[in-house]
């Protein structure tokens, strides 16, 4: 069964490096001829995170095609840090012991990011059909942590940007990716 993984077009917060995660931001223009400027493998099935920004795509990339909304594809929440980027969390102590861990501590007011990975998973494997050619239209948070799980390595192995995504086979409970999209 092939897999085709997507990561929704650009916003805003994307473009300033802000944590855009239970943000609900749409599509900026940018983001937009971008992915107009693309093109991807069709598909019989098409999965879709509940944000507007991955609806948004999938109608752009594949208009004809009914989505399927998977609310446990959403992104992760960042808490404190949602909406903001580098230069404005550099200095608090927060998100410096948050960085100092690797990333694996829960974000303030926010998700533990093993729970957020375990969710993906766990949903991926609930609506994985038996066959076909399957579009994930997730985010890119969604992505590595589904890849991590199936097709080895580390989480951040999987870092893609916008619009961007793997051409992925499932077989014997493992992912291989075929080729970047």
């Amino acid at each position: 069964m092939k897999l085709i993984f997507i990561r929704h077009g650009s916003t805003s917060g994307n473009l300033e490096h802000r944590y855009v995660g239970r943000t609900d931001e749409l599509l900026c223009p940018e983001g937009i001829m971008a992915l107009k400027k693309r093109s991807y493998p069709d598909c019989d099935r098409l999965l879709v995170s509940p944000l507007q920004r991955c609806i948004q795509t999938a109608e752009i990339l594949f208009p004809e095609k009914e989505m399927q909304i998977v609310p446990d594809f959403r992104e992760c929440n960042f808490g404190d840090f949602e909406g903001k980027n580098y230069q404005e969390l550099h200095q608090n102590p927060l998100y410096q012991k948050w960085i100092d861990s690797g990333g694996r501590m829960p974000f303030p007011n926010g998700e533990y990011p093993q729970k957020f990975r375990e969710r993906c998973v766990k949903a991926f494997l609930e609506t994985l059909p038996d066959s076909g050619r399957i579009s994930y239209i997730v985010h890119g948070g969604t992505i590595m942590a589904i890849l991590a799980e199936f097709a080895g390595g580390n989480y951040y192995d999987y870092q893609i940007p916008n619009g961007a995504g793997y051409l992925a086979e499932w077989s014997e409970h493992k992912i291989k990716i075929l080729e970047e999209l």
